[in-house]
This record gives structure tokens, C-alpha cells and sequence, in this order.
């Protein structure tokens, strides 16, 4: 038997408020299924608005980073603070964006060794010292950025969503958020090539 996707009551959609209730439905017509973390966060609906508020600000918002390197960040910050929900998770989104079966799994474990740019790891080393290691930060961490041709924007952005996913990962924590079964699997496997 599956274990409960959180260790706070999850509401059934059609008891939710019409905005949320509407936007779980769309990402269920748009992926297949609802992510565990809509029903979770929708235990306080005031925090699960604010919540998407300022991710969708953060991740959709146009940028210097990539969708790709966006979810790397993600996946970095995300194991070294030991969150199974959004490694999983977000490991799937970014296998997807990048057309990468296995780069998830290398950036979780150590993106030193990960099929990226040098640019890339750049970044990932900045999101770390942020994630873990924030109060150090100087000037010459902001400098090895911009070597890399990152913007004083794109580092915002690298901190920014280092620091929510650190909000994320914690809250996915304390409430033993249950990854989707579903994202374990997606963007696996490479597509076959169309016969000619």
C-alpha cells in the first residue's frame, strides 16, 4: 500500500477554492495527472496561491537562464538539501527540457561529473555556496559568474531560485511529501529515432 502523499490532511479538489480547483485541472489536462505537491499545499490554500505565485514569477519568467538550467538549479539545491519530492520531481522536468535521460540523475549526485557546460557548472557552484553557504558570499563569487557571461539579472535569478526551492524543499520535508509515481519515470527513455 502506498504511503500518504503528506502527513497533513489533502483536500479533494472539488472542495477547494474555484481558483485553485481550476488551476490543478489544467495541469491535469496538460500532464496526465496532479502533482502531489498542489493537493499537498492545498491544505492552506493563502499559502499554496502565494506559493505558486512566486514560482511561476521565478521559473516562467523570461530570463538569461534557460528552462533547463532553471530546473538544474533545482535539482542541485534540491539533493543537497535532501528532498526526495523535488529531486524527483523536478529531475523529471528537467530530463524533458534537456532531452537527457541521464542528466538528472548526475546533477543530483555531483554536477561536476554531469554532462554540462563549464557555464553550467559555474552556476551550479554559485547555487550551492547559496543554498549552503550563503553569509560567504563575495564579490568574487558574483565575478566568476560573469566570466561565464552570466548578468547581474541571471544571478538574481540563480539565487532567487535557489533560496524558494530552500523554502520547498523544507516545507516538502516537513510534511513527507510523497513524490508522483509517474514523474519517476518520464523523460527516460530517449525517442526513437523515425524511420526514414
Amino acid at each position: 500500500m502506498s504511503a500518504p502523499i503528506s502527513r497533513y490532511p489533502v483536500p479533494e479538489i472539488a472542495d477547494l477554492p474555484e481558483d485553485l480547483r481550476s488551476r490543478i485541472l489544467e495541469v491535469q489536462a496538460k500532464s496526465g495527472f496532479v502533482p502531489n505537491v498542489f493537493l499537498a499545499l492545498a491544505h492552506r490554500p493563502d499559502e499554496c496561491r502565494a506559493f505558486f505565485a512566486y514560482h511561476d514569477a521565478l521559473m516562467l519568467r523570461p530570463s538569461g537562464l534557460s528552462k533547463g538550467e532553471k530546473e538544474m538549479i533545482v535539482v542541485a539545491t534540491s539533493a543537497a538539501n535532501r528532498c526526495l519530492y523535488c529531486v524527483v520531481a523536478h529531475g523529471a522536468i528537467l530530463r524533458i527540457y534537456e532531452k537527457a535521460p541521464l542528466l538528472a540523475d548526475q546533477v543530483a549526485v555531483n554536477h561536476h561529473k554531469a554532462d554540462l557546460s563549464e557555464r553550467q557548472k559555474a552556476m551550479l557552484d554559485f547555487a550551492l555556496k547559496v543554498c549552503s553557504d550563503s553569509s560567504r558570499l563575495v564579490e568574487a563569487d558574483h565575478e566568476a559568474l560573469r566570466r561565464h557571461g552570466f548578468s547581474d539579472e541571471d544571478v538574481w535569478d540563480i539565487g532567487a531560485i535557489t533560496a524558494f526551492f530552500g523554502l520547498s524543499n523544507r516545507m516538502a520535508n516537513l510534511i513527507s511529501m510523497r513524490p508522483n509515481d509517474e514523474f519517476y519515470l518520464m523523460g527516460r527513455l530517449p525517442k526513437a529515432p523515425k524511420a526514414g
